[in-house]
């Protein structure tokens, strides 16, 4: 029988390649920590890291033994939430995965509305893109997501907002002039893409096209995106969301022809939601308060 901690320090120093991380998200030392994965190593009979000058990377062998470790580490907190409910949520964990986007503008409203009714509730925040979320959630890393639907795994979806994509521009720049930006004048500019999944809905935009635009710059930062467009270097294309209350002096247009991308929450379809998870979905609308 494996320690579900040494368990569980396994699994947190492969998310984030580093004791000392995994030491800090768990209230260990990092010496602790490492005699934790050196002990579980032994048990194993295998090495699952590496550990050089360079950082730490995991080992084939603890590539094939990290999924069953998370599977048995999610069924503990499962366990352990499932007890909090018996006790009105006076505690709990809920693991959330998000984009940045709702991650800045729509989370805190909705868990500042949740923690007034549940304050003894725990969260802990996974970022990341479209597929990095929805594989987290299947494989049980994350209890529930907020991500772009449809989602490419079997989940349950509750749609949300449809989000407008929406042309940056520099602001003295001469498409600026058009009410709308056509998606073929994007042809003929210096382009900005955010080199990562979240911004599939881009590629969908210009699929079709006789001339596709001249990708110049790659990003994987919303804000950098931003930046550069104020300084005139390219335009680009981002969702509404992301624009809002933005610092910089861009000019924002709709698309001719309109899109859109479909935000959602998630949850597996594999198990019941814990009771947490269920109430706070109930707390979804109050995304926009004021």
């Amino acid at each position: 029988m494996y320690d579900i901690q040494h368990l569980e320090a396994f699994c947190l120093v492969a998310d984030e390649l580093s004791f000392t991380k995994a030491a800090a998200r768990m209230g260990y030392s990092q010496s602790a920590v490492s005699k934790i994965i050196i002990d579980l190593e032994r048990e194993c009979g295998a090495t699952l890291f590496e550990r050089s000058r360079s950082g730490v990377q995991i080992t084939a062998e603890g590539q094939v033994l990290l999924p069953a470790a998370h599977e048995v580490v999610a069924a503990q907190q499962s366990f352990e939430t499932r007890v909090a409910e018996i006790h009105n949520l006076d505690s709990g964990l809920i693991r959330i995965g998000t984009i940045s986007s709702i991650a800045t503008h729509w989370l805190p409203k909705i868990i500042a509305a949740f923690q007034a009714d549940y304050p003894g509730i725990r969260y802990e925040l996974f970022l990341g893109d479209y597929e990095e979320l929805e594989g987290a959630l299947a494989s049980g890393r994350i209890d529930c997501a907020f991500s772009r639907l449809p989602a490419r795994y079997l989940l349950n979806e509750t749609p949300l907002e449809q989000d407008e994509l929406r042309a940056v521009l520099p602001a003295d720049h001469e498409l600026a002039k058009l009410e709308e930006i056509p998606v073929e004048a994007f042809a003929d500019e210096a382009f900005i893409q955010l080199k990562r999944d979240e911004n599939d809905e881009v590629a969908e935009i210009f699929a079709g096209l006789e001339h596709m635009p001249n990708a110049s710059f790659t990003t994987w930062d919303d804000y950098a995106v931003m930046s550069m467009v104020e300084n005139g270097l390219a335009v680009s294309i981002l969702p509404s969301l992301v624009l809002r209350r933005v610092p910089y002096r861009i000019a924002t247009r709709p698309l001719a022809p309109r899109a859109f991308r479909t935000l959602g929450f998630l949850t597996r379809k594999t198990s019941l939601p814990s009771l947490a998870v269920e109430r706070f979905r109930e707390y979804l609308d109050r995304r926009n308060d004021a």
